[in-house]
Parts: C-alpha cells; structure tokens; sequence
C-alpha cells in the first residue's frame, strides 16, 4: 500500500458521495487526516464512519460565501492547515434551454463556478508552499451535448479558471489542476436524469459513446485525483487529467 499522504491534512468539498467520498476513502487509506464537507449533515456522518480513520466532518452549501466562511474556521481550529483540497461538490443539470429559468441557471453556476472560486480563495490563509489544489470538472466541458448547456459553461469556466489560479499560485509552490471525468456512476449522475422519462435508455445512449463501453467508477476516477494531489505529480500544475474511457480523445 502507498503511504503518499501520511502526516498530510486535507479538506474534501462533497466527500460525503460519489468521487469525493471515494477520494476521502483513499486519501485516509495513505494515511492522511481528512476533513469532509457537504449540504447534507446525515450523509456526512454516515460517510465519515465508512471512511474511517477520525475523520471529521462539517456542513456546508459552497454557493452560501457565509457558510464558507464558518468551513473554513472550522478546518483551522480542527486541521490547522490545508495540505491538499480537494473540491468535489458540484451541481449536474441536464434540461433544454427553453426550460431554463435563472433559477435554474444560478443553481447551478453558484455552486460549479461561483462556489468553487470562493472556496479556493477561503482556503489558501492555510496552504503553504507545496500544497496542492484539484477541481473537478467534466467532460461537459469540451464537448457539446445537447440540453447541457448550463451544466457545460459552468465546467468550461472551471477549466479555464484552474488554469487562471494554477498561473496565480505557482509562485507561492502551489499546484493546481483539474480532473474531468466523463459519465460516473454516481448518485449525482443518477439525480440528474431524473427528469427524462427513460433514464436507463439515456444511460445507455451514454456508454455507447464510451469507447470502452462502460461507465467509469467513482474509484478511478479518484486514482487521478490522488496522483495530482500527490508528490508523484511535483511538476505538474495548470493541467486537466480527463478521466472518461476514451470519449474525448478516441472520437
């Protein structure tokens, strides 16, 4: 087992599900102390005794600057400091744009965009030289899908924007990058087919672009983001690590 992470703090925004409770699952098997974050307190703590390792918890909506702002007194008084930061919470909406309210819109760019800058910005008082920054952005974000337009401008913006702080930070030693997945076996994923009258058929119509054919697994997915967080990934910052069997590349 590797042990990249002993001795290591670090805060997982939405580590209560998906690719960030996989991701705090991991980053406690190599040894560090995690801290997870998310909206729901009942799926915080029954992830945090999944996870294991004392791990800590707190609640917070990253779209509420507020809420942010007691996070992160929070992780002070409980971490100290902030080794890695993993921001995994996000919003997936998939509807067609006459549907689109601006309700709708800010649900979604609050948290995805809006949401993700305050929450690196709040934590860098406690990073340091060497620390290390990973947003997770989507393929959404390259490629064009219809009824995604609202999902797939905030992850652009997301990938622009972590290279914009990668360029910023990199004088202070601190590395910044993007891990992007393509369709996940997540609860988010599952919410956000909700509203199609066949889910299952849309799914599949997913894993048929795939060119492994297959949807990927919220532990793959946090392989890559543990690699970025990592000293294995020292001189690597600005870069998005697309994580989605083939789609983007293989098309």
């Amino acid at each position: 087992m590797k042990h990249r992470f002993n001795g290591k703090t670090v805060l997982v925004v939405g580590g209560n599900s998906g690719i960030g409770l996989a991701a705090a699952k991991a980053f406690v098997n190599e040894g560090a102390k995690v801290l997870i974050a998310g909206r729901d307190l009942n799926s915080l703590r029954s992830s945090a005794l999944e996870i294991g390792g004392d791990t800590l918890t707190s609640q917070v909506d990253i779209s509420n600057l507020k809420q942010i702002s007691t996070l992160f007194a929070h992780v002070d008084a409980s971490l100290g400091r902030i080794d890695v930061l993993f921001v995994s919470s996000g919003r997936c909406s998939f509807c067609p744009i006459e549907s689109v309210t601006e309700e709708d819109w800010h649900w979604v760019q609050d948290t995805n965009l809006k949401g993700v800058f305050f929450t690196v910005q709040a934590a860098l008082p406690l990073m340091s030289a060497s620390s290390s920054i990973v947003l997770t952005g989507s393929i959404a974000g390259r490629l064009a899908d219809p009824q995604a337009a609202v999902y797939a401008a905030s992850k652009a913006g997301l990938r622009s924007l972590s290279r914009s702080l990668a360029a910023e930070l990199v004088d202070r030693g601190i590395r910044v990058n993007i891990v992007s997945p393509g369709p996940t076996d997540t609860p988010a994923y599952a919410r956000s087919r909700r509203h199609e009258t066949t889910p299952a058929s849309i799914a599949q119509e997913e894993v048929e672009k795939i060119p492994m054919k297959r949807m990927g697994r919220p532990e793959e997915v946090a392989e890559a983001v543990l690699f970025l967080a990592s000293d294995d990934a020292s001189f690597i910052t600005g870069t998005e690590l697309i994580v989605d069997g083939g789609e983007v590349n293989l098309q």
